[in-house]
């Protein structure tokens, strides 16, 4: 088997990336070790930058979007039950988010796939990389028992955080930049309406919590918990008193409870991956980066490395030009690196750390408390929530 470009993974980067060069008529299949129910079904982030929205309007994937998507022009802020408001769509001149949950942008990536000839090969097992530093790589993997082999031009991971893409990378070439937080989010579903149209970001004594929605009926909320947290531990019950608490009495007036039909436990971390390019080998989403969701920037950022690589790959196949391909990894971590440092503050000054004393309380009022009070910080806060420009 021959393409122009293999890539690993079929999750948002690699679908992007797939429908991308297809409609610029570049040859690709998508490699994925899992089955297409598997990939989908996971739940993950629920906002959408401006940019993504574009991707998928270009791609003409945005039908259900337009439809059903839920555009946000500000968010929530509370500190001990107090909410401000940041109207984000003033403060950046008329940019806004979306919410539309992963789960629905990858429906929306494979049913589109077939009739627009995107190859996918799903239950690709033993995946491994070949060549990657010669003109020449190949990607082979178990087909039902059988080795298969793919000649490409060049290979793309987008194979996750744990996938085989980055770790083909020699130790001596990668360098790797890590923060795990002391604490993870408890996460649930659950179909009731939201208890407010836009998100709410608390910071409370007793930690961090989110009210989100997926749409006008389906909710979703999320609490701060230790790490050694179980789930059998954390009844319905428990965790709406818990969200109402740390939500304050305005915004829990209008929760309604409602039996959830997802939990989950999901540790935080930062993580970035140089360089994301090695010979024919490119890295994007989650194998090369990831942020804690405090910031809503995990997919976002894997639209936006795939955007920088159709655009790279693009102008070496019309043009003959290598010059898009050597800035890629430059060009790509100088936005990623910008987004690990809103994740990392805005997760900063909205949780509760283990050691926290009471001036490391103090300062995160404070910090809360200049952001409601100064429309600069405001701004801050907006331009970097809703996206910053593709450069």
């Amino acid at each position: 088997m021959k393409t122009q470009v293999a890539i690993i993974g079929a999750g948002p980067a690699g679908m992007f990336l797939g429908h991308m060069l297809r409609k610029e008529g570049i040859d690709a299949i998508v490699i994925e070790r899992r089955d297409r129910p598997y990939v989908e079904g996971r739940v993950r982030a629920g906002v959408l930058e401006q940019i993504a929205v574009d991707v998928m309007r270009d791609l003409g994937l945005a039908d259900r979007l337009e439809r059903e998507g839920l555009a946000h022009g500000g968010t929530n802020l509370s500190l001990d039950g107090e909410i401000f408001h940041i109207d984000m769509q003033k403060l950046t001149g008329g940019s806004t988010v979306t919410v539309y949950g992963q789960q629905e942008v990858m429906f929306d990536l494979f049913e589109a796939a077939e009739a627009r000839g995107v190859q996918i090969v799903w239950n690709a097992d033993n995946v491994a990389l070949h060549g990657l530093d010669s003109g020449s790589p190949s990607v082979t993997w178990a087909e039902n028992g059988v080795e298969k082999t793919l000649e490409c031009d060049f290979v793309v991971g987008c194979d996750g955080f744990h996938g085989v893409s980055r770790q083909s990378i020699p130790a001596d070439v990668l360098r790797t930049f890590e923060r795990v937080y002391p604490f993870g989010w408890l996460g649930i579903l659950a179909d009731v309406p939201p208890c407010s149209h836009e998100l709410i970001y608390a910071n409370h004594e007793r930690g961090f919590a989110l009210a989100s929605m997926r749409s006008l009926t389906r909710s979703r909320y999320y609490v701060q918990c230790g790490l050694d947290e179980k789930l059998e531990d954390w009844s319905d019950d428990r965790i709406w008193d818990e969200i109402c608490l740390r939500l304050g009495p305005t915004a829990a007036a209008n929760v309604v409870r409602g039996p959830s039909f997802e939990k989950s436990i999901a540790p935080l971390r930062s993580f970035v991956a140089e360089p994301m390019r090695w010979g024919r080998l490119f890295l994007a989403g989650d194998a090369a980066h990831i942020v804690p969701p405090t910031g809503a920037k995990g997919m976002n950022l894997a639209v936006s490395d795939v955007s920088f690589l159709r655009d790279a790959l693009v102008e070496h196949y019309r043009q003959g030009s290598t010059a898009g391909i050597d800035h890629y990894s430059a060009r790509a971590l100088a936005r990623v690196w910008k987004a690990e440092r809103f994740s990392w503050w805005f997760t900063s000054i909205t949780h509760r750390f283990p050691n926290m004393d009471g001036f490391d309380r103090r300062i995160q009022m404070a910090e809360l408390d200049y952001i409601r009070g100064s429309e600069s910080a405001q701004r801050v806060l907006a331009e970097n929530y809703v996206g910053l420009p593709l450069k």
